[in-house]
């Protein structure tokens, strides 16, 4: 776009562009009908007759080189458009004339055509030009009226046609100008609104890709119309192309097909296979007359962890409490509990004293379980090898435990390396290692620790599994919560710890398989240290 001078670029708009080009093309036209007419067929109009020799083939051919000249510069020169207008106008006035005043006056029907370039004016010309161009064509016409009088008898009736042509020239003019008015003012509030709605629209399509929630748009053959990036992720889906629920999630798109034959506004429970996240989903039909549904994904580990924030926050305050409210007061039992012991009073009096001290000892375990899980925000993360650390982990655990070293079976493949903080990773396994040996037979093979690659490229499990009885199904939902225990001597607060922390290190801890047994899988990464 070339650059404009004055106001041009202010006033005139591209649809006014437009209009003034289609304006000249129009002059173009006549004038070369005009011309055309005037050398081929001569007495097809009455002004262009043979008597008037070559006068009125030299007048079309210069108005039509004009106009010709007023169309190029109107496309290629974007600048000066009253002034363009202007001297379109002018010549127009004048060749209207010299025609009226060759074809013998208004009756000739080209104060017709002044009409009609007056009224193109006033659509595309601005302000009070619009009237200079009606009061010009009004003094030509005049003035080419009273030359005619004074070369012959004077007419009144050709006075009064010139006058009524005169009032034309200004009703149109001020029309089309009004009329223009009125288009300007509606092309300028569409333009506001569509800025406007596609401001919104902008600001609409950038809360859809920030939301946490997944977004679908779902046609009757459960083809994605649309979707978010959070959709993608969710779904594991690649990023060329639409996802396709038959791949991303068989689950899915059986619940799709469930809500269709009967619609409601539950939400129900999916897997992804691709990354083993579950989602929550809702179904919403659309408004609108057409069929496509909404489909909000909400990722489950994400709801989970906003409540254990939650539980952590009062945990928080409760861990202050203990550590100053209880520590101190028990510290000063069992101290008085061990001096008691040196007295030798009967076996009541032993057996109610090892009451208390076990007691004591438990409280003590709680409040330090608690204390450690108040410590789960500061992530140390490294690249640790369990190749290395499992055996002297094992050993160590076996020894503390006086078990026989067989009674821990360990077996590693794979890369074998996790993303993890040390610390943490320490007090996971051990929690997961004493939980099994408690529901272990505790004979050789009764515990076994496996590592592996995990189903998805990056990732690494590490499951430890013992022989025992297994979880009831009533019980499965309940052991990873804080202070649930089956045990007369268990805090409660183990597994609650081991997930906590896992939670904190971005790795997963599950319980897998029924029946025999309790299989506990850590799914963590094996890279993005």
């Amino acid at each position: 776009m070339s650059r404009t001078g004055g106001r041009d670029p202010e006033s005139f708009s591209e649809t006014r562009w437009r209009s003034l080009r289609y304006f000249q093309l129009y002059r173009f036209v006549v004038a070369a009908l005009l011309f055309f007419s005037a050398l081929l067929y001569p007495s097809a109009l009455p002004v262009l007759t043979l008597n008037q020799g070559g006068l009125h083939v030299g007048l079309a051919g210069g108005y039509l080189f004009s106009t010709i000249l007023s169309a190029v510069v109107a496309y290629a020169w974007r600048q000066h458009a009253s002034s363009q207008i202007t001297a379109s106008v002018l010549l127009d006035v004048l060749v209207m004339t010299l025609l009226i005043h060759v074809g013998g006056g208004l009756g000739g029907g080209f104060g017709s055509m002044l009409l009609v370039t007056l009224a193109g004016a006033g659509l595309v010309g601005q302000g009070r030009l619009v009237i200079f161009y009606a009061a010009l064509a009004t003094i030509a016409v005049l003035v080419e009226q009273s030359y005619r009088a004074l070369q012959t008898e004077l007419e009144a009736t050709a006075f009064f046609h010139a006058g009524v042509f005169s009032i034309a020239f200004f009703a149109v003019a001020i029309s089309a100008r009004l009329l223009a008015r009125r288009l300007l003012a509606n092309e300028e509030l569409a333009r506001r609104r569509g800025i406007d709605l596609k401001k919104q629209t902008l600001v609409s399509q950038r809360v859809i890709e920030e939301m946490q929630e997944g977004v679908l748009v779902l046609g009757d053959d459960a083809r994605v119309a649309q979707c978010n990036p959070r959709a993608r992720h969710l779904l594991a889906a690649s990023e060329s192309g639409e996802p396709v629920l038959r791949e991303c999630s068989p689950e899915l798109l059986q619940s799709f097909a469930d809500w269709r034959r009967q619609p409601d506004g539950g939400a129900v429970l999916v897997q992804v296979p691709a990354n083993g996240v579950q989602l929550r989903v809702r179904f919403v039909g659309t408004t609108g007359g057409d069929s496509d549904v909404l489909v909000f994904l909400e990722d489950m580990s994400r709801l989970r962890e906003q409540a254990q924030q939650i539980k952590l926050a009062a945990l928080g305050r409760l861990t202050a409490s203990i550590a100053h409210e209880i520590r101190n007061p028990l510290s000063a039992i069992r101290h008085a509990g061990e001096l008691m012991r040196e007295e030798r009073r009967g076996e009541l009096y032993e057996r109610l004293l090892r009451i208390l001290l076990d007691n004591t000892q438990r409280v003590e375990r709680i409040v330090s379980d608690v204390l450690e899980l108040g410590r789960r925000d500061r992530v140390y993360s490294e690249l640790i090898d369990l190749r290395q650390l499992l055996p002297a982990f094992a050993e160590e655990w076996s020894t503390r435990e006086q078990l026989a070293t067989d009674v821990i079976r360990l077996e590693v493949c794979g890369d074998a390396r996790i993303c993890f903080d040390r610390s943490h990773l320490h007090q996971v396994l051990w929690n997961l290692l004493s939980n099994a040996l408690r529901h272990s037979r505790r004979v050789a093979g009764s515990v076994r620790l496996l590592v592996g690659d995990g189903r998805v490229a990056g990732q690494v499990e590490l499951h430890v599994i013992d022989d025992g009885e297994g979880v009831a199904d009533d019980l499965r939902e309940q052991i990873f919560e804080p202070f649930f225990t089956t045990h007369h001597r268990g805090t409660g607060l183990g597994l609650y710890i081991a997930r906590e922390l896992c939670e904190a290190n971005e790795a997963r801890l599950e319980l897998l398989g029924r029946g025999k047994g309790a299989d506990f899988r850590l799914l963590g990464r094996a890279l993005g240290c």
